[in-house]
């Protein structure tokens, strides 16, 4: 079920990470056997609010401290048990320093562990380029057996993270820490290898997910107004993809623009470059961070300074549309 958020709810500006506690919370009231691993970021990744809603709750939180190559090897052990683990920490910690541990404990073994890890991407902001993970897609997505799912808003992040704990074995849901304006209205379900259509048009496909879906339907706005009607694509399941529908789109306008606040080697874009060539060949731009590190600064001066903004998907649009003529 998807339903557009009104505008006073795109106004409600709140996090993805803000969905994770309470949404483990939730699941626990009803029945389902969840349990957090977290590695000392229990206040930043919200796995706190879920201990503190009960006191069966707090003891189903393991705070490992500073070790996440640990933090996964518990999860793992925790769901040979019979319990649904989430781990937390940040992205860089969660995905890359503890990569060995989810690639041959979690993913050889087909655990049932979820990795959601939040703080991913430049909208860390001012922690700067050492904690702004732009690679941690790339490197779940290329793992046997992990689903791939990164969600625009809060609202859909507590969809994907209700899919994950009913999806057997490992999945990596992606969160942030910056507030962002909602997408999608409360009660979002999502589907494994689902997307959403958020907008069509005939000149042009935006195909975005996370923070970039809101800067995607920004950007159509942009090209509205030069009278180019694009067609905006939630793609919030990476692995596996929805190439029926990004295919049947492609089909209709002949190119398209991946935004992604990610590396533009080895995430969305290159997924939906993967099933353009198999597929259906098109002209593609992506808007993403090419072969950089990022840098400390505010969210939004950083979305200009990458051209990760609307602005710039506007203007790849522009230009992939001279190709396809």
């Amino acid at each position: 079920m998807m339903r557009l958020a009104t505008e006073e709810e795109k106004a409600q500006r709140r996090a993805t990470r803000a969905a994770f506690g309470p949404t483990l919370a939730e699941l626990a009231a009803e029945g389902v056997p969840v349990v957090a691993v977290d590695a000392d970021l229990t206040g930043s990744t919200t796995t706190a609010k879920f201990a503190a809603a009960s006191p069966e709750n707090a003891s189903r939180l393991f705070n490992c401290g500073i070790a996440e190559q640990n933090m996964v090897d518990v999860a793992a052990g925790l769901s040979l048990t019979g319990k649904v683990a989430f781990t937390g920490s940040f992205a860089v910690f969660g995905t890359g320093r503890a990569y060995d541990q989810i690639r041959n404990t979690v993913c050889y073994a087909g655990l049932d562990v979820k990795i959601c890890p939040t703080h991913a991407g430049i909208s860390v902001g001012p922690d700067g380029g050492t904690h702004q993970m732009l690679e941690d897609v790339s490197l779940m997505r290329s793992l046997p057996g992990m689903r791939v799912l990164v969600p625009a808003d809060y609202a859909s992040a507590r969809g994907a993270l209700r899919l994950a704990a009913a999806t057997p074995g490992p999945v990596y849901v992606r969160m942030g820490r910056a507030n962002v304006p909602a997408v999608y209205g409360e009660g979002v379900e999502l589907e494994l290898g689902g997307s959403c259509v958020l907008r069509e048009g005939p000149d042009v496909t935006l195909i975005a997910n996370g923070i970039e879906v809101d800067e995607a339907l920004k950007a159509a706005d942009l090209l509205a107004a030069e009278g180019i009607a694009a067609e905006v694509i939630d793609a919030y399941s990476v692995k596996p993809l929805d190439e029926e529908s990004i295919i049947t789109s492609l089909a209709k306008t002949g190119c398209a623009v991946v935004a992604e606040e990610h590396s533009v080697h080895g995430g969305l874009g290159s997924a939906v470059a993967e099933a353009a060539a198999r597929l259906h060949p098109a002209p593609l731009a992506f808007v993403g961070m090419d072969d950089r590190f990022g840098k400390s600064g505010e969210f939004e001066e950083l979305l200009a300074f990458f051209a990760m903004d609307a602005a710039a998907i506007a203007d790849a649009a522009k230009m992939v549309m001279e190709k396809r003529a």
